[in-house]
């Protein structure tokens, strides 16, 4: 009943967590799970990480971490985005979850709630080291490591930080975020610490300190050197009609395209409703203006270019360089798979494959390979 198929295949990810790794021996390799496993379902996705050996996954949000202990009831949970007061501490505290700290007002309800037994119960500290996105400062983050010396307040078990420029190897700002987390170890000695996401993983065993902490790598998202990861996901959607048009006639929404030639076009049942992106359009978006190459799908061994605008439901490529009996009605075109990776689509879009991979909709059929 469905317009496209996405395959979910768990081998490919649990393979991509083992290489992840063992590209980083001293230390331990959480798994980030958060918006729903990168749109591919905590439900398939965590019971795979957990068959592969890990131990520890990261949120966002606290919803997102109940799910996961539901399905993970031993795991260490660490919740990114922290807590928004007092209405959801006990939930921590009774779900058995880690808040991840990165302001003084989260310190001041986990201080206050954050305790069994008369014990201070376990929680994580993020300091911003250069990204100016969530987290305390340096300054504020050894003042509290001073004061909680004295006080015992908080059982800090991973103080942490988030790289800006980890895809860029070589920018002086990966060596500067390095230095200030130093001082941060320096602050919080013996406490398990953690900077490397998934090409922070690459930059070295100076980044890999306790525990690494990949995302995107996991789902076979990015290419990263040296380091061979598996494609976890294809897509596929229904051809539902084929038609001639000829030369002069105009191609989908605002007339964007003119096809200079007779040509074969091929109606494919996604749209941006699906999550597909518009700015893949081959033609009439701004991006093209830029980057005048859109995007394309993959069918029968050829590469076949999209026409004219991406629209809720329906895209159409340009078939009329395949012989015209080998392309039917029904036929599923590949859009995401082994031949076309996820950073094609997303270069075609001006985007990047989080944003692709975490927007693919709910219409598609969706198919589990491996065991859960």
């Amino acid at each position: 009943m469905a317009g496209g198929e996405l395959v979910i295949n768990l081998e490919a990810l649990q393979s991509n967590y083992r290489r992840l790794a063992e590209a980083a021996p001293t230390a331990a390799t959480a798994a980030v799970v958060k918006a729903d496993a990168y749109g591919l379902g905590v439900d398939v996705v965590v019971p795979a990480l957990l068959s592969a050996g890990c131990d520890t996954f990261f949120v966002a949000m606290l919803h997102e971490a109940l799910a996961v202990r539901a399905l993970a009831p031993e795991a260490r949970i660490f919740v990114l985005n922290g807590l928004f007061g007092n209405d959801t501490a006990q939930t921590f505290v009774e779900a058995q979850l880690i808040p991840v700290l990165n302001t003084a007002r989260d310190v001041a309800v986990w201080e206050a709630h954050g305790r069994a037994g008369g014990e201070p119960l376990p929680c994580a500290l993020h300091v911003d080291t250069g990204m100016n996105r969530l987290g305390m400062n340096l300054e504020q983050a050894v003042a509290l490591a001073r004061e909680n010396a004295l006080t015992r307040a908080l059982n800090i078990v991973l103080v942490m930080s988030h790289l800006a420029c980890a895809d860029l190897p070589e920018h002086p700002h990966n060596a500067h975020q390095a230095k200030c987390f130093a001082l941060l170890r320096d602050a919080f000695p013996g406490v398990e610490a953690s900077l490397a996401n998934t090409s922070g993983i690459l930059l070295g065993q100076a980044y890999h300190l306790s525990l690494t902490r990949p995302g995107i790598g996991l789902y076979g998202g990015v290419v990263l050197p040296g380091l061979v990861l598996e494609p976890v996901v294809t897509l596929t959607a229904r051809i539902l009609q084929l038609r001639d048009a000829a030369a002069g006639e105009a191609v989908s929404y605002g007339a964007a395209t003119r096809l200079r030639r007779y040509s074969r076009l091929a109606v494919v049942a996604i749209g941006y409703a699906d999550g597909f992106p518009r700015a893949s359009s081959g033609s009439g978006v701004p991006l093209r203006e830029l980057q005048p190459i859109g995007g394309y799908g993959f069918l029968h061994g050829h590469a076949v270019p999209i026409l004219g605008r991406v629209t809720m439901d329906l895209t159409i490529f340009d078939v009329t360089d395949l012989a015209a009996d080998l392309v039917r009605e029904n036929d599923m075109i590949e859009l995401i798979g082994p031949n076309i990776r996820l950073g094609d689509l997303a270069e075609a879009s001006g985007t990047i494959g989080y944003e692709i991979l975490t927007r693919l909709g709910r219409r598609f059929h969706r198919r589990v390979l491996g065991a859960v």
